[in-house]
């Protein structure tokens, strides 16, 4: 049995060891194998799985049931099929993956081709749950949804959480509670109002808030700079003013941004059109700010470099246009090369890393981006609150 009088995220959370012995059992596990797709290997196939990372972690949970002799079929959306079957999002290539690595687990359909799933329909929970004797949740990028596989099974089947989310949650709460300082986060990604909740959370835990990315230009604005054509989020600018006026100066911005002009295209996967040029933090109109510049990259580097604890989350530019990468490829390389202890977020920043060959270098990448500044945020996440409502969790003592 676990220990009950664990504090944090963590308290109150059946694990593995929670559940009733699990020979002979059905187990439906929730796994998040919302992996890309490409194209067939050979003309008519299935679509191939290009990246299985997500199914990769999932399988310590998958061996430790296995092992001792249970059944597990596995259930996970793909996609956003909207409520409805879609070829696009069907699983068959995803099977074909998993009997590869975990032969003779089974594998449901799409979750999401139903529209119970996202609405957290009883009856959908009712028909997901027939047959089986325990339920195991090791989905941590989708432990923040109100979602029917999620937080609906807990409260019908003794549960637990399986091995790759306690490990999400023991990093997380890691950072939570106790980081080594000074403790560096760093930010990206397009809009502000995404992110404020998690920024205002994370200037009460760090010592140093980089922030980078499309977000920036909107700081930028609110500390009276000319931004040009550059993303802008009006609404809250006075929010940005606010987080500017009480981190001071452990909030970090950019020095200097990589603009393209005026008519310029964003290639993806591909360069664009149109000039590029490196300014400071004031464009003229026509130009919009898509990086951050060599010498911010440079000192966002020399940031992390100092730190005994980083949190990445956010690529700092529209990396997927490669004239827009380097700023995202900078702070990649110094959080690969640091000493302290890195956390890398999930998302875009899980895939630039892993884009780069650098994930070897990380101390733990997760595999939830928005669960995880969910969990920074709140402390705590629905699937996380549903399991410690199982029969089988431990009391809190």
């Amino acid at each position: 049995m676990t220990d009950a009088s664990t504090s944090g995220p963590l308290a109150g959370l059946p694990l593995l060891e929670d559940l009733p012995p699990v020979e002979g059992l059905q187990v439906l596990l929730r796994v998040d194998y919302n992996v890309p797709l490409g194209p067939p290997a050979v003309a008519g196939g299935l679509a191939c799985v290009e990246d299985d990372f997500r199914i990769r972690a999932s399988l310590p949970t998958i061996e430790w049931l296995t092992s001792r002799g249970a059944s597990v079929t596995a259930c996970t959306h793909l996609g956003r099929p909207k409520g409805r079957p879609d070829p696009r999002y069907d699983l068959a290539p995803l099977r074909a993956c998993l009997a590869t690595v975990a032969p003779g687990v089974a594998l449901l359909d799409n979750l999401r081709f139903d529209p119970g799933e996202e609405a957290n329909d009883p009856a959908f929970v009712d028909g997901l749950v027939d047959g089986f004797d325990a339920y195991v949740n090791d989905a941590f990028g989708v432990s923040h949804r109100r979602h029917a596989s999620v937080v609906g099974p807990p409260s019908r089947l003794p549960s637990a959480a399986g091995r790759l989310l306690q490990q999400e949650v023991e990093v997380l709460d890691r950072l939570l509670t106790d980081p080594a300082r000074p403790f560096v986060a760093i930010v990206g990604g397009a809009k502000v109002a995404d992110k404020l909740g998690v920024l205002d959370s994370l200037l009460q835990l760090v010592d140093r808030l980089v922030v980078g990315g499309g977000m920036a230009f909107t700081f930028l604005a609110a500390a009276g700079h000319r931004i040009g054509d550059s993303l802008l989020d009006p609404d809250h600018l006075g929010d940005c003013r606010r987080l500017l006026e009480t981190a001071g100066d452990r909030l970090v911005l950019p020095t200097d941004v990589v603009s393209l002009g005026p008519g310029g295209t964003i290639g993806h996967g591909h360069p664009g059109t149109g000039p590029v040029e490196t300014f400071g933090t004031d464009l003229e109109k026509g130009w919009q700010g898509l990086d951050i510049g060599p010498d911010t990259a440079a000192a966002y580097a020399a940031i992390v470099a100092r730190a005994a604890t980083v949190f990445w989350n956010g690529p700092m530019g529209v990396f997927e246009d490669s004239r827009f990468a380097a700023g995202t490829t900078a702070v990649a390389d110094a959080i690969s090369t640091a000493p302290g202890y890195s956390v890398v977020g999930g998302g875009d920043s899980a895939a630039a890393i892993d884009q780069l060959g650098l994930a070897g270098s990380i101390d733990f990448v997760s595999t939830g981006g928005g669960a995880a500044l969910e969990l920074l945020e709140f402390r705590d996440l629905p699937g996380l609150q549903a399991l410690r409502q199982a029969v089988n969790a431990p009391v809190a003592g």
